[in-house]
């Protein structure tokens, strides 16, 4: 009788600690680390690593959503060679008609336009349409994706094209059924700095890479009122976590080789109670409530064992900071809020040295060698298109070196330097961290988009003749 007594308080205490064990609907806790399902794979379902479609002498493109981001776009697609600008699309149909008189003012023929709740459907319907340019509001990313591939297109889609992992599958699962293209369109990766460093990192110039930084603070304070319908505001007031990680990540997951040698395996998460989001969406939404903290921190481990961090705030009175760093083994970049660079004296060369005999290791290097270095290393690509990048612009260049790349890609049939792969693990972070917020900063695995297929690249490529 004791011992049946015995099983049964067992079994009862098991019962007590499995009920306050936290499960969500499509996660649970295995081993004190959270979950998230893994749905199967369809027939038919082929990887996009290293994925090349066949070459596109000259690219068709549609553009929906022609506000700030989707009208830079378009004017800068004026200026890229094997283009055509076949369709605009807006719910607005005023914008459409603002953008036809860009085409016409560079001296191109006009798109055919479409407007409305569902113009875009139509749009994505024609048959002469090969890439598909989205810089809709966030809530539309993944829907208008998924029928874009569907029919055909490939995707090229504003960040950040997801935000929770079960579209983050979606995405990943239609781009592998449709052997379609899913590029999300995350221009801080060809920024200046940031391609610099990664050849120098590429050219193991920092040693092995051990830690990065990456983040998006941004007071956005002075924006709010430009997001129609408060769709931004409203869209943070409902959800927490890192709600927009792409622009700091995105580069950090680059020079780690992330898909491409190494994977991101699990990540804890904290935030701050949200004190000014609050009492803005008080004041413009009459809430009382709002998920977003002022400041979170996300922390990720990879499979190697290098370490992440990834920070996000638009609410406080700071600078702007996507805080890229780079800590390796014989070597430190840093970009923001000063760029700078730490580099050991046995790896500085007689070429960058620019006549310093010794140069202090604990101090970024003198100015005049680290605009040297900067020379010395610029990436290729920015070698041959930088000048004008800067001079068409899109947030100092970056944008334009972005959708060069995109379509020189597609016309020579190189794979994209940005896939689908990276647009699901850049986003998945979203709600990963708010689930781990939520939970007591619990650790939360991260989803192998690539089903076990990381280590099959050898590290990031930007393809070029």
């Amino acid at each position: 009788m004791r011992k049946i007594i015995m099983m049964f308080a067992a079994l009862a205490l098991l019962a007590a600690c499995n009920s306050n064990t936290p499960e969500g609907e499509n996660w649970k806790v295995v081993d004190g680390m959270i979950e998230f399902d893994v749905p199967a794979a369809e027939a038919g379902q082929q990887d996009m690593l290293g994925f090349a479609a066949e070459p596109i002498d000259t690219v068709r493109v549609a553009f929906v959503g022609l506000g700030a981001r989707g009208s830079g776009a378009v004017e800068r697609y004026t200026y890229i060679d094997g283009v055509k600008i076949v369709a605009l699309c807006d719910k607005y149909p005023e914008k459409v008609e603002e953008q036809q008189k860009v085409l016409a003012d560079a001296g191109l023929p006009a798109a055919a336009s479409y407007s409305g709740e569902d113009g875009w459907k139509e749009m994505f319907e024609r048959d002469d349409i090969d890439l598909v340019y989205i810089c809709t509001n966030w809530q539309m990313h993944v829907p208008m994706a998924i029928y874009a591939m569907e029919h055909g297109k490939h995707v090229a889609c504003e960040v950040p094209i997801a935000y929770t992992v079960e579209d983050c599958w979606k995405l990943v699962n239609t781009s592998e059924k449709t052997r379609k293209h899913c590029m999300m369109l995350e221009n801080c990766v060809y920024d200046f700095f940031e391609m610099t460093a990664l050849n120098m990192a590429q050219q193991g110039l920092f040693g092995e890479v051990i830690h990065t930084e990456g983040a998006y603070i941004h007071n956005l304070e002075p924006f709010w009122d430009r997001y129609a319908d408060n769709w931004r505001m409203e869209f943070n007031q409902a959800n927490g976590g890192d709600v927009y990680p792409t622009h700091g990540f995105g580069p950090c997951c680059n020079v780690l080789n992330i898909h491409r040698g190494d994977k991101l395996d699990y990540l804890v998460s904290m935030s701050t109670p949200s004190y000014n989001g609050k009492a803005r969406a008080e004041e413009k939404m009459g809430v009382d409530s709002y998920a977003c903290g002022d400041h979170q921190v996300t922390l990720i481990m990879t499979e190697k064992g290098k370490c992440m961090e990834v920070q996000h705030n638009v609410y406080t009175p700071r600078p702007y900071n996507r805080m890229y760093q780079i800590t390796g083994t014989e070597g430190f970049a840093n970009k923001y809020p000063t760029q700078g660079i730490t580099l050991r004296n046995k790896n500085i060369s007689d070429a960058v040295r620019c006549g310093h005999e010794s140069i202090d290791e604990h101090s970024f290097v003198p100015d005049d060698v680290f605009q040297a270095i900067m020379a010395e290393y610029q990436h290729p690509i920015h070698k041959e298109i930088g000048e004008v990048a800067k001079k068409v612009g899109g947030h100092g260049g970056m944008d334009f070196v972005m959708d060069y790349r995109l379509i020189y890609c597609l016309r020579h049939g190189y794979p994209l330097d940005e896939d689908v792969y990276d647009a699901a693990e850049w986003c998945c972070v979203g709600e990963l961290s708010a689930v781990s917020e939520a939970n007591g900063s619990m650790p939360v695995r991260v989803p192998d988009f690539t089903r076990g297929n990381w280590n099959k690249l050898d590290g990031l490529k930007f393809w070029h003749e």
